[in-house]
């Protein structure tokens, strides 16, 4: 494979299931670390905010700096703040507004002039969509942290905000701006704070399609692992055939070659 001397990491189904570390994440991590690999963690998780979740990793034993934690929020932040200066915003899911601020958060109820979707959780619910999509009926632009339909759990498989992003986008006939995973943006963002160009900088992911061959349309290498909400047959029907397939992250450092 081309040198690699950074590295992009997705975190849920990568480093860890529900918080629970993935076998040989601390060590990999580490082996980064000591091949002076520098790496930035890109995730869709938005119930908590980056410095939490890089504190997190940290008690896991996984190596993680607070900078090096890139959300989704933080994505979705700097596009309003340049896109929407001053708009009222409704946030509708588990996003933190630790990650959004300077952002103008209003009430679904108090004329929103953009949606923005973060993660699902039980404030999806059919009265908040209702008022959700009567505002964008009303001109509301729509904009979404990530398209995930699915995330992983111990308990199994769980719908995420893509899964509804979808029937909202349909049934008013606007299309969300994606900030995060897999907008190019938010691998671009990536790139940028390892001072990288795409062609020196490896994606590694669970998510074919968002993680992977997205990041390989910008000419990232791209690193699928077998891993969290992995699916052979979702591998089979891609659009396209990752740059190279393993295990898990423990075997990334072999296929680095440190």
């Amino acid at each position: 494979m081309s040198p690699v001397e950074g590295v992009l990491l997705d975190m849920d189904g990568v480093l860890t299931v529900s918080w629970d570390p993935i076998s040989g994440a601390d060590e990999a991590v580490r082996r980064l670390r000591d091949a002076g690999l520098p790496l930035r963690v890109i995730t869709s998780t938005t119930s908590r905010t980056g410095v939490e979740m890089a504190a997190n990793l940290r008690r896991l034993g996984i190596p993680v700096e607070d900078d090096e934690v890139l959300t989704a929020a933080m994505s979705a932040r700097d596009h309003l703040l340049e896109a929407h200066p001053g708009a009222r915003v409704f946030l509708l899911g588990d996003a933190r507004r630790e990650d959004l601020e300077r952002l103008r958060l209003v009430g679904v109820d108090e004329d929103p002039e953009v949606i923005l979707v973060s993660g699902a959780d039980e404030s999806f619910a059919f009265g908040t969509f209702n008022l959700v999509h009567r505002a964008l009926l009303a001109g509301a632009d729509l904009v979404a942290m990530h398209r995930n339909l699915s995330w992983m759990t111990h308990e199994g498989e769980c719908l995420d905000a893509g899964a509804y992003l979808l029937g909202l986008e349909a049934a008013s006939g606007r299309e969300a701006v994606v900030t995060g995973k897999p907008a190019p943006e938010a691998f671009r963002a990536g790139l940028r704070t390892l001072g990288l160009p795409a062609e020196r900088a490896a994606m590694v992911g669970d998510a074919v399609e968002s993680d992977v061959l997205a990041a390989q349309r910008l000419g990232i290498t791209g690193v699928l692992v077998r891993t969290g909400k992995f699916r052979e047959e979702a591998l089979a029907a891609a659009s396209g055939r990752p740059d190279h397939v393993i295990d898990s992250i423990a075997d990334l450092p072999e296929l680095l070659g440190i």
